[in-house]
């Protein structure tokens, strides 16, 4: 004879106080919820309206200089320090590298250098070594210095025109890479003193930022308003195009997570990119910022720094509805919930159009509408080409390629 018991637990149903919430019962089976994915939806839906009203991401804006801020710096061990530096003679041209303290002067005390090297030449960018006293100086050529000797131990140079940007791999640390006003990346190797090989773009490159993630990973800022992402094992097209910017792009900085990087533009806007996607996932701006000359992404990936021509250094959030401040774990719970249907809805129109839809400046919104009719042109343009074309005379080349002009190794 079978006998069927029915078994009730207190600890499933009864509160341990009066403060705990009621416990509800719950059967998962999928037969007893016909109508979840339609919740689901909604609550996606209601989750990324929430996101776009909740979208505050400016924080402060730091004062202080007297001209445009034209670089910074992080602190590599303090998340609350930063370094600035203005075109008010602050930073200068004038041949000299200066190692200074991080303690400010006390009261009635004259701030003077450490020591102060005087080169041959004026210097343009200046990186350190992550982890040993060495540093890396460019202008005509790029030279490697110790920090307690007035000459460079080794210079490292590959061409004849000016270098603007140098910068330390942060995982391979004797990798190097720079950027000169011949249109060239030039990547060295500082342990046999040479240059390993250069990529030629159709424009020159400003500065550049390697992955603090993957060792081989970089991105180029470009003077034609896209950012290239290379391996550096394979220089011949780059792994990725990042078109949004309608001007110049001046700077570029990872996020911690080697997932995201964010860049300036002369167009007076910031724009937050995922590695792997080649537009932007947000853009930052106001109605006093001008052209942004530098940024940087803060070492506990929640906020986000830009310098520009105005005199400010503007303080952003990286993620533009997180909330600050502690979280309770409930809040934690439906922040986490929320993000997982957000990511399961992404691909439909309603929500997707929601997600991305973003207020831009008149004049942005008007040169970017240009840029894609002129792109559109051009692509009619080849397309009509090669359909009156003998075939196999006029190839396609990939939106990759056709930026590439050589590899030299």
């Amino acid at each position: 004879m079978k006998v069927k018991v029915l078994s009730r637990n207190p600890d499933d149903y009864v509160r341990e106080t009066k403060q705990d919430l009621q416990r509800v019962p719950r059967n998962y089976d999928p037969a007893l919820h016909p109508f979840e994915v339609p919740r689901e939806y909604t609550r996606a839906l209601n989750a990324t309206k929430l996101d776009r009203i909740f979208a505050k991401p400016f924080i402060a804006s730091l004062d202080g200089h007297r001209d445009g801020v034209n670089c910074m710096a992080k602190h590599p061990h303090s998340l609350s320090t930063v370094l600035s530096g203005a075109c008010d003679g602050e930073v200068g041209d004038d041949k000299t590298v200066k190692q200074w303290k991080m303690e400010g002067p006390v009261y009635g005390e004259e701030e003077e250098p450490i020591y102060t090297i005087l080169g041959k030449t004026v210097y343009t960018g200046i990186d350190h070594h992550w982890k040993e006293p060495v540093f890396a100086t460019c202008g005509h050529q790029v030279d490697i210095w110790d920090e307690q000797r007035t000459s460079p131990l080794c210079s490292l140079t590959w061409g004849v025109d000016s270098i603007s940007s140098v910068k330390f791999n942060p995982i391979e640390m004797y990798l190097l890479g720079s950027c000169a006003s011949d249109r060239n990346i030039v990547l060295y190797d500082m342990r046999q003193s040479t240059a390993l090989k250069k990529v030629i773009l159709d424009m020159r490159t400003n500065t550049l930022c390697w992955n603090p993630m993957e060792a081989f990973i970089f991105t180029a800022a470009n003077e034609d308003y896209n950012l290239y992402t290379f391996d550096m094992r394979f220089l011949d097209k780059p792994l990725m195009v990042h078109m949004d910017h309608v001007s110049a792009v001046l700077d570029v900085d990872y996020s911690p997570t080697g997932k995201e990087f964010v860049s300036a533009s002369f167009d007076k806007s910031v724009r937050i990119f995922p590695v792997d996607k080649g537009h932007s996932r947000e853009v930052y701006h106001t109605k006093r910022m001008q052209h942004v000359i530098t940024v940087k992404w803060t070492s506990d990936n929640k906020y986000i720094l830009c310098g520009s021509d105005e005199m400010n250094i503007r303080l952003w959030k990286a993620n533009a509805s997180e909330k600050l401040g502690v979280l309770a774990p409930r809040e934690k719970a439906a922040i986490n919930y929320n993000q997982k249907l957000k990511e399961k809805f992404q691909h439909h129109p309603q929500i997707k159009r929601i997600a991305r839809h973003r207020h831009l400046p008149k004049v942005i919104y008007s040169q970017a509408k240009e840029l894609c009719i002129m792109r559109e042109a051009r692509r009619r343009k080849e397309l009509n080409r090669q359909k009156h074309s003998k075939p196999g005379s006029v190839p396609h080349v990939s939106e990759k390629k056709k930026h590439i002009v050589a590899v030299v190794k």
